[in-house]
């Protein structure tokens, strides 16, 4: 029997608050020594060389405690612009010198722990606050300087990182008796002065790469941050190309006030593209009421394939759990609300920058994309939720029925199309035709 691991030091989070990765433990090296003037130094000059802001503070903490630092707790938030996040945050303790990287949901910021907790006053105000954790006026005014003390701290600061974005915050605390001496604490205010210009590198790269992930995909970001931007350029790549489309939009924009129709699409678009995110896909656009989404070949085209046909029938499946906890407009009777019809293909497309010289896209082109488009029209005539191509169809032997040869327009051969046998939609397609 395989043995289970263990998790050497498990912390807990609010629900707003998700793990991302841990780091560590940071331990001091026998013999290892440092100065806060040799921190400095290296905080001007390798320390720019750091990409990641987790190894980077790793670093830092490590450097700290072979100078002597009493530190036993840091801290480190950045706020960030995500449609879903107000931050990220990094928890070291010398208990276990771990260090972990953390994301901070929106709700955050509507708890009542963050209303009373030290940084809320220092967004709005940009003060550094400095308690005793046992002190109990400072426990009446913020309530976390009680957990502080129940973990043996003695002396805590909140110190603003000064910059752009007046979320970007370092808090300290320590355990040693008396707190931190006051030249220790001129010394570390002195450092994180250095220490705010890289986080402030580091929070612009990782706005950067939220907004561009947000806007166009998380794989069309990074080669754009890595200089892609040049009208024309771009790769070849072999991909499963998905097609999705919205049943009724027309009908249901007649009959639904904008404000209703946007929550729909939006709960569309949801299913799609987190069904597409969690099979390992990458939604590349939002057309209308259309999506487009690829599954790139990475260890074979049957492996993305699929994961494509997963993604689908988990996107279809998520409709319709939605459109039965909402009953606003309906084509017919006992007819679910929310319905797509997907087709999936594969072939070789370009993905790359396309456009004007001052208004790109990062998209995917190619005969494999104007295919897929073309068969998407069949989901409507021959009634089924999800359509696939031979190409995708022969690695799911078993789990698809031929629907026969279909002209598609603007193509020259007959293609032969593929549905699941146990496609709901035929059973509703027979009752209320799309």
């Amino acid at each position: 029997m395989a043995s289970r691991l263990v998790d050497p030091s498990p912390r807990s989070y609010p629900p707003s608050v998700s793990f991302v990765r841990r780091a560590g433990p940071i331990l001091r090296a026998v013999g290892e020594t440092d100065t806060f003037a040799d921190i400095q130094n290296w905080l001007l000059e390798e320390a720019a060389t750091e990409r990641e802001m987790l190894h980077l503070l790793v670093k830092l903490i490590t450097r700290m405690k072979a100078a002597g630092s009493l530190v036993d707790r840091l801290t480190l938030h950045i706020g960030t612009l995500h449609p879903q996040l107000v931050g990220f945050a990094w928890v070291w303790n010398s208990n276990d010198g771990f260090c972990d990287e953390v994301r901070v949901a929106d709700a955050t910021v509507a708890s009542d722990a963050y209303k009373l907790n030290p940084l809320q006053r220092i967004v709005e105000t940009g003060e550094t606050i400095r308690r005793e954790p046992n002190d109990l006026s400072a426990q009446a005014e913020f309530p976390i300087m009680a957990e502080l003390a129940a973990a043996g701290m003695t002396d805590y600061a909140a110190i603003p990182l000064c910059g752009l974005d007046s979320r970007n915050v370092i808090t300290i605390a320590t355990k040693s008796p008396g707190g931190f001496r006051g030249a220790e604490f001129d010394c570390l205010m002195d450092l994180f002065k250095l220490f705010a210009l890289h986080v402030q590198r580091h929070s612009e790269l990782r706005i950067s790469e939220n907004a561009l992930g947000a806007y166009l995909g998380s794989g069309a970001a990074a080669k754009v941050l890595e200089g892609a931007i040049k009208r024309g350029a771009g790769d070849s790549i072999r991909a499963v190309i998905w097609v999705s489309d919205l049943r009724n939009f027309t009908k249901m924009s007649d009959a639904l006030a904008p404000p209703d129709m946007l929550v729909l699409l939006n709960a569309y678009f949801e299913a799609m593209a987190s069904a597409v995110s969690a099979h390992g896909g990458e939604t590349l656009k939002f057309i209308g009421d259309g999506m487009l989404a690829v599954f790139p070949v990475t260890e074979g085209v049957a492996e993305a394939a699929r994961a494509a046909a997963s993604a689908a029938r988990e996107a279809i499946a998520r409709l319709e759990a939605y459109s039965r906890k909402i009953r606003v407009a309906s084509a017919a009777e006992g007819q679910p609300l929310l319905r797509a019809g997907i087709v999936l293909h594969e072939g070789e497309v370009f993905f790359g920058n396309i456009g004007a010289p001052d208004r790109l896209d990062f998209t995917v082109i190619g005969a494999a994309v104007n295919e897929a488009c073309r068969v998407e029209a069949l989901t409507k005539t021959i009634g089924r939720d999800l359509l696939m191509t031979e190409a995708v169809a022969r690695h799911l032997p078993h789990d698809v029925e031929h629907l026969g040869e279909h002209q598609l327009r603007g193509v020259s051969a007959r293609m032969a199309v593929y549905g699941l046998p146990d496609d709901s939609s035929k059973r509703r397609a027979r009752l209320c035709p799309p």
